[in-house]
């Protein structure tokens, strides 16, 4: 029996329309709902749904949101409620509790978004988890700031990603840090974990994990996050057994069996350092960004897409777990300011590493060149693949180093 699905934002971020062609293609009658209008949705993502509901309120307003969901639905019965946004995640449940849907409750959406809710929890269950402390205004970061020690980070407490985060190592970086933070109500001020940075990610259906992935930033966000001269890369692992990687494996199943995580997809980030011990960075309900979906698909030639909405619906997850590869994403961003003038390296690049190439994805000449504070694909990226990690770090760093775009 086709089941009914209600698709908070089914275009935007750029992978939405994957999931929500994954959810119709699984069987689903999607229903789309977003602030936007539907002549803003990517064709694809108009393509798999039936019904889409343009609710400017939903995530300003719930409860009139809400309201208008209803009226909308009329006599029509939903089974599952999705988001794969993080700043849906909590409306989304909210949307669940109203309509008698199943899946994440508000409370447990709250452990996902709220990082000290979740530290605290985690804590409590026996998790390494940074020390913290939250704050509201700049007298109870500075007294955070005591309680924590130097090095010490502050970061948005409901934020996603690195953006909007500042590493202090003294008091003159705190200042700092409070004077680009004012719009931001409440911050949490963590530990500093030197190490380096991966994630765990997963899909998982009925409490059980059905498939999982992980990953390594190179170098961490935070430094990637604050110089421009850098290439960013994720790269994802083929030989998850190895042994460094050992202790956040067993932490992640450990984050999700303490938060009572049930069927969807999740990315957490972890840190390791260099005297072995595995640290909780944080977790989310919802898959990495950044195209990291692609590298999973590309590292097996799956289609997860599909693997998450046949979790999503059915429970079960059919697809064939092979990990035949190494992938790496690599984000460039132009030289200069204004429209993309040149391009130059690919094609060197691509006679090096022919099919070992899986996208070229890259501002056209002509295109003005993005802000690369707020974006994670700044000006464009490669993804790549090969079967050795040695070489896929390599090609990696060939792409930071050899490709280059100019803008003026």
């Amino acid at each position: 029996m086709s089941k009914t699905v209600l698709m908070l934002t089914p275009g935007f971020p750029g992978e939405m329309p994957l999931f929500t062609r994954g959810l119709s293609e699984q069987g689903a009658t999607v229903l789309g709902v977003s602030n936007t209008s539907v002549q803003d949705l990517p064709h694809i993502a108009r393509q798999h749904l039936t019904d889409y509901l343009q609710a400017p309120d939903l995530f300003t307003n719930p409860t009139v949101a809400i309201e208008q969901i209803r009226r909308w639905l009329g006599s029509r019965t939903v089974d599952r409620v999705c988001c794969l946004w993080e700043p849906g995640v909590e409306i989304a449940a909210q949307i669940r509790e109203a309509l008698g849907v199943p899946g994440q409750s508000y409370q447990q959406s709250l452990r996902f978004r709220n990082k000290d809710l979740m530290k605290q929890a985690l804590a409590e269950g026996g998790v390494r988890v940074p020390h913290h402390a939250i704050a509201s205004t700049p007298a109870e970061v500075w007294a955070a700031a005591e309680q924590v020690g130097y090095p010490l980070i502050i970061k948005p407490i409901a934020g996603a990603g690195s953006m909007d985060t500042f590493r202090c190592d003294d008091a003159a970086d705190v200042t700092k840090a409070i004077a680009q933070l004012g719009h931001i109500a409440v911050v949490d001020v963590e530990e500093f974990i030197d190490g380096e940075e991966f994630t765990y990610d997963t899909v998982c259906a009925g409490g059980d994990i059905k498939y999982f992935h992980i990953a390594f930033y190179r170098p961490r966000p935070l430094i990637a996050r604050t110089n421009e001269w850098i290439s960013p890369q994720t790269l994802t692992y083929k030989n998850v057994d190895d042994p460094k990687l050992a202790g956040g494996r067993a932490m992640g199943e450990q984050v999700l069996k303490v938060l009572g995580y049930d069927t969807g997809f999740t990315h957490m980030e972890w840190y390791l350092k260099a005297d072995g011990e595995a640290v909780f960075g944080e977790v989310a309900a919802r898959p990495p960004g950044a195209r990291t979906v692609d590298l999973m698909n590309y590292s097996g030639d799956m289609d997860l897409f599909n693997g998450w909405a046949e979790a999503e619906l059915h429970g079960t997850f059919s697809q064939k777990i092979e990990r035949k590869y190494n992938t790496a994403c690599i984000t460039k961003r132009a030289h200069g300011q204004g429209r993309i003038q040149r391009i130059e390296g690919l094609e060197q690049l691509r006679q090096r590493f022919g099919d070992a190439i899986c996208v070229v994805d890259l501002l056209p000449i002509g295109a003005q060149r993005r802000d690369w504070k707020s974006t994670l694909l700044s000006d464009g990226y490669l993804t790549i693949r090969h079967p050795d990690w040695e070489t896929t770090m390599a090609m990696a760093d060939a792409v930071g180093t050899d490709l280059n775009l100019y803008a003026g």
